[in-house]
């Protein structure tokens, strides 16, 4: 097969090496006294009953209110968790339950790719991503060698990507206009491939120099002939040079910091590197994965695609040897003599356990005067809504707040006007109020919704209560 230059230097750029998949920076360094913020954003497909966030010893006056979505905030150390959530019981005074957003803008029901982090309608089609998504505008703000990671259990079957658990494929998150983010299915490969660099095999370390001297080729190759074109031409060219570019800066970063990252390459237990290995094992190995490229240095944001609608969940407690098509939980059925919400329970309350995981070990790593979870926010929040075939009025989320965060949500529960009510507040006015909080002074991100303007409300800007 005749290889093209355009196709030699795509599969280099997108092939040959995982960094290449990650955005382009300016890699500009935080202040040293000055730890960045890290954002970590944890979302499932299926979406997440309100019902179930809802602590069990709330008042008879509370549960009413609750229950007509009026507004009002309750503290958590008062009540008792949901038995779902009780896994972050050590954390109630980071913890925050947040009910109320919409997103009628975001594309609901069964699948939303980069709709939900990034407020806009969205399909399979890479033309219908219009901006980079939140996670993103995030990273931008606190950058680092390697920007953002993503990891994912991909679905087998329905939404996007599909057909294969294992690899690298197009994420669930965006760099920009119709720049889809890719990630990393197992745990294997999103350690060989971030941690490469400072393998012990052999092989690996091979083939990471072989990658190098390639990108050395292209980028010699691409400037080159840049000189020599004019117009559209060279516009492409340039392109692909100055993107060989930023691949070779990250490599640099990379190599500078290769004693950090042998001190912090995550060693795996068998059961992660398995092709064949359960659902709840592939995100325990995902997180392992997570919590080394944080505490490493090698990024400060990062998303975890925990499962997804099409996928086939394995290892659910009491059910270990069933293989659960999640869609069919969203319409009820039963597996094993389990109802479909005690199913949704276990697979949240495992979610959960990871939640616990991150946190407990990020508050064990010093880091300035406090530790590393002092400057991290971690989101949970369903990708399509409240329900199965969701219509986007509600998407509840649980938050997690270091002591350095810059919002005042931590330790509350928090119910927001009910759709169309005055005060109402959605995804954009959410993510507006994270990015204005961190630096970015955006007006409003995302979309607006437009069922929303025959209320006569102003849905522009962030949620000012929160903003600390």
């Amino acid at each position: 097969m005749t290889l093209t230059r355009r196709d030699f230097t795509r599969r280099t750029l997108l092939g040959a090496s995982a960094l290449a998949m990650l955005p382009q920076s300016s890699f500009a360094e935080p202040a040293a006294s000055t730890p960045p913020m890290r954002f970590i954003f944890m979302h499932r497909g299926n979406g997440l009953f309100p019902r179930v966030m809802v602590p069990p010893t709330f008042s008879k006056e509370l549960q009413d209110k609750e229950q007509k979505k009026v507004a009002f905030e309750a503290d958590l150390d008062r009540h008792e968790l949901p038995e779902w959530l009780k896994p972050l019981t050590a954390h109630k005074a980071n913890l925050t339950l947040l009910q109320g957003l919409s997103g009628k803008m975001c594309t609901t029901g069964h699948h939303s790719w980069c709709s939900s982090l990034g407020v806009f309608k969205a399909n399979e089609r890479i033309s219908s991503i219009r901006r980079a998504t939140v996670d993103f505008e995030l990273a931008k703000l606190f950058p680092s060698p390697m920007e953002h990671i993503e990891l994912a259990c991909f679905p087998l079957d329905g939404g996007n990507p599909r057909g294969s658990l294992d690899g690298i494929a197009q994420g669930f998150s965006a760099r920009g206009p119709q720049q889809p983010n890719y990630a990393f299915g197992s745990p294997q490969i999103a350690l060989r491939e971030l941690f490469k660099s400072v393998s012990t095999k052999p092989d690996e370390l091979v083939r990471y120099q072989l990658e190098r001297k390639v990108l050395e080729f292209v980028a010699r190759n691409e400037a080159g002939r840049v000189a020599g074109l004019a117009g559209t031409e060279q516009l492409k060219v340039k392109s692909y040079a100055d993107a060989v570019d930023e691949v070779q800066g990250r490599l640099q970063k990379v190599e500078m910091m290769k004693d950090v990252l042998r001190k912090h390459t995550p060693q795996l237990a068998e059961k992660y590197l398995k092709e064949d290995m359960t659902t709840l094992d592939r995100q325990r190995g995902h997180t392992e994965v997570l919590l080394a490229a944080l505490i490493s240095g090698l990024t400060n944001v990062a998303a975890f695609t925990i499962d997804e609608l099409g996928h086939h969940y394995t290892g659910i407690p009491g059910l270990e040897t069933e293989k659960i098509n999640m869609h069919d939980i969203g319409h009820g059925k039963v597996f094993g003599g389990l109802t479909a919400d005690e199913i949704r329970a276990r697979t949240e309350q495992h979610h959960m356990t990871l939640v616990d995981t991150i946190v407990t070990r990020l508050k064990n790593v010093p880091e300035g005067s406090g530790t590393m979870f002092d400057n991290t926010m971690i989101f949970y929040f369903p990708d399509s809504g409240e329900t199965h075939h969701s219509h986007g009025t509600e998407y509840p989320f649980v938050v997690l707040s270091g002591r350095n965060a810059k919002l005042d949500i931590a330790g509350r529960y928090i119910r927001l006007p009910n759709y169309g009510e005055a005060g109402h507040r959605t995804l954009g006015n959410w993510y507006t109020t994270l990015l204005n909080a961190y630096g970015n002074p955006i007006e409003h991100y995302g979309d607006l919704d437009v069922a929303l303007e025959k209320f006569k409300h102003d849905q522009r800007g962030p949620i000012r209560q929160f903003l600390a």
